[in-house]
């Protein structure tokens, strides 16, 4: 177990040299000059220079990585050149706000896509079936933005239930924080719940069609003891796997949800970063996020080996 531990660990440090490497070249081949951006056009030549020189703007690319990296590995992201503060006290600031939103949509897509997929496999080819198939068709083909916009314009401005945008701490007035919160979480969590309930439903299927299932049912088990106990367990592997996946749909729909909804998180942080082109926030972002992902996999990857003895052994 300790081997395949230490491989998946080299594997891990070795996507996010390469993630550092792939976002950082793509943020420096953005249009447009940081310093003039920030100092605007009337700026001088010497305030562009100094500024240069204070970013490092001014050396070479790959020795601009280098020094980011290594800067980076002690725990420096560097300062931000649109806030003039070290970036990680705008991820600090920000990055609990995205984590009160995905997190919740997370969870609450994981167990009721888990549900509805088991329910949709049971009761495959009936109307419940059929209802759960059209709606998690619409949820992974809506775009979160339109749902967003929708949901605003039915239970904000039509209904009056709801609030247009805003946000508001946990930590400062949980009551207010449900009622600011539930519009994005839900509107969040509707894609995530819809990829997982197809996950379920697929291998559910593929589960309980199989002979050790057909030899629990013939041996008299209750439905119930076949389905939980027996068809669940190795249904949900590759459904692990997708929840998994789910983190990064979470950031990506964090960008539009926290757009539509006017929260002040990770997701228009990295905006206006990439407009002003604030490589050092961007660049920041987009580590922890990796970082972030890949620990999240790597879990996951432990995580099968509880769940499926196949696997456990292979770590033998």
């Amino acid at each position: 177990m300790g081997r395949y531990i230490l491989k998946r660990l080299g594997i891990s440090v070795a996507v996010v040299f390469l993630v550092s490497v792939i976002s950082f070249t793509l943020v420096h081949m953005l249009p447009g000059d940081p310093a003039v951006l920030a100092l605007g056009s009337e700026a001088s030549e010497q305030d562009i220079a100094t500024f240069r020189e204070k970013y490092y703007l001014n050396r070479p690319v790959v020795e601009q990585y280098f020094i980011w990296i290594s800067d980076t590995l002690r725990g420096d992201l560097g300062d931000s050149i649109t806030y003039s503060r070290p970036v990680l006290t705008c991820l600090a600031e920000r990055l609990p706000r995205t984590i009160s939103t995905g997190l919740p949509a997370l969870i609450l897509s994981s167990l009721l896509g888990i549900l509805c997929g088991i329910i949709s496999a049971i009761r495959r080819g009936k109307f419940i079936d059929n209802l759960i198939t059209f709606i998690s068709t619409i949820g992974l083909g809506a775009p979160q933005f339109w749902l967003g916009i929708v949901g605003i314009y039915i239970f904000g401005m039509r209904l009056g239930w709801l609030p247009l945008s805003g946000y508001v701490a946990p930590t400062e007035n949980f009551g207010q924080y449900i009622f600011y919160g539930v519009m994005p979480i839900l509107i969040l969590s509707f894609s995530l719940l819809a990829s997982v309930a197809r996950q379920t439903r697929s291998n559910m299927l593929e589960v309980i069609n199989q002979d050790y299932i057909r030899t629990a049912r013939a041996n008299g088990l209750a439905e119930k003891s076949v389905i939980y106990k027996h068809a669940l367990k190795n249904a949900l592997i590759p459904v692990i796997t997708t929840i998994g996946l789910q983190v990064r749909v979470v950031v990506g729909g964090s960008l539009m949800v926290e757009q539509v909804f006017n929260i002040a998180g990770i997701g228009t942080l990295i905006v206006s970063a990439i407009n002003g082109r604030d490589y050092m926030v961007v660049q920041g972002c987009v580590f922890v996020i990796s970082v972030f992902t890949i620990l999240v996999n790597f879990v996951i990857d432990l995580l099968y080996g509880f769940v499926d003895p196949r696997i456990r052994k292979s770590w033998r």
